[in-house]
């Protein structure tokens, strides 16, 4: 058997198992005693996001305390299942919208959790609502930056994480899917450049940090805060992340025009009037903390298609390059990267078939 069909097959006997599990809970529950059997005959399987995460919609007549459920298989050798029972009862606690845990298995992986619906933020933004919809998007991110990080529950986004993570764009973007390896001299000047980013990203506030807020995260239910999920990676980091994964999403685009409206009303508010930040010094952290998470992400999703076998993530890349290339050109002191970046890798992407399909 190759490795890829006994994959298939141990996905298969896992979902069985899942099912079975789920069968099994539900028969505690008084009003759904009768009405979880044979579910794998009747559940709905959905998409998959960027994890090894499985998930499957329960019929509609299927609830507990009144909210409609999801099944989910969560391997726990490549999922943090316990980090996401810890910070999404703690997410919850702090007035935000996670979505509730009813029963779970941690040694199998196995969650009935609430579902929050299937139309994501994402689905629903268009030019003519975006302002209303982000608004929302904003009242959670409040909450969660205004939310006393706790130390117990939630890990340091550090000097060390931020720089692994964009070594990741070496591995993987630059040598992996460009195939053209770094010499002595470009890793040493990319090792300053990234120091630099690093330092604007730790001098900023620090406050709890969902580290993937954006369009495909936030669930849209209509006269209901917005649902937030995949929190799972949370940490205590910079209080742009979050906002510029927001308005800097790497799957929508906007003028910058209109960036430039929200990062003046979100510099407005008070608690980040109360940093005493200047809109000036707010731009640029916003600006820089985008440079490190968008390097970051040309290679996780240059490994996403490489190493995981998830091409679709390809059709993504130009917009994120899109993003360095545009703020790299704000910056005199950020020139040296700027000039790299054009000189010696936009004319090995431009050869790319990824930048020269249709999305």
């Amino acid at each position: 058997m190759s490795k890829s069909a006994d994959s298939s097959h141990t996905q298969h006997a896992q979902i069985a198992k899942l099912a079975n599990w789920a069968e099994l809970q539900l028969q505690t529950v008084p009003s759904c005693m009768h009405k979880g059997q044979g579910l794998a005959e009747h559940w709905k399987a959905l998409g998959g996001d960027a994890g090894f995460r499985r998930y499957f919609r329960l019929p509609p007549d299927i609830v507990v305390s009144g909210k409609k459920l999801l099944a989910v298989w969560s391997p726990p050798a490549t999922e943090q299942n316990d980090a996401f029972i810890a910070k999404g009862k703690y997410l919850f606690s702090c007035g935000i919208s996670s979505p509730e845990v009813f029963f779970h298995d941690g040694e199998q992986g196995f969650f009935l959790l609430e579902d929050f619906g299937e139309r994501m933020l994402f689905d629903v933004l268009n030019a003519e609502n975006v302002n209303a919809l982000y608004g929302e998007a904003f009242k959670e991110l409040v909450k969660l930056q205004e939310s006393p990080a706790k130390r117990g529950i939630f890990g340091d986004y550090n000097g060390a994480e931020l720089l692994r993570e964009l070594q990741v764009f070496d591995e993987w973007f630059v040598g992996a899917l460009l195939g053209s390896p770094l010499s002595l001299g470009e890793q040493k000047m990319l090792q300053q450049f990234y120091r630099s980013l690093c330092d604007s990203a730790l001098e900023q506030p620090q406050a709890i940090v969902h580290r993937d807020f954006h369009s495909r995260n936030l669930v849209y239910r209509p006269e209901q805060p917005l649902g937030v999920i995949d929190f799972q990676d949370a940490l205590i980091g910079p209080f742009t992340y979050d906002l510029v994964s927001l308005l800097r999403d790497c799957y929508v685009e906007w003028p910058q025009e209109r960036v430039d409206e929200w990062l003046k009303v979100y510099w407005r508010l008070p608690h980040v009037q109360h940093t005493g930040a200047s809109e000036a010094q707010f731009v640029r952290w916003f600006d820089w903390m985008g440079l490190q998470r968008h390097i970051k992400v040309l290679g996780v999703f240059s490994r996403l298609h490489l190493r995981d076998n998830k091409p679709a993530y390809l059709n993504d890349l130009p917009l994120v390059l899109s993003y360095v290339r545009s703020v790299v050109k704000r910056y005199a002191e950020l020139a040296e990267f700027g000039g790299w970046l054009e000189n010696r890798l936009v004319p090995i992407i431009n050869e790319q078939d990824w930048m020269n399909s249709p999305c």
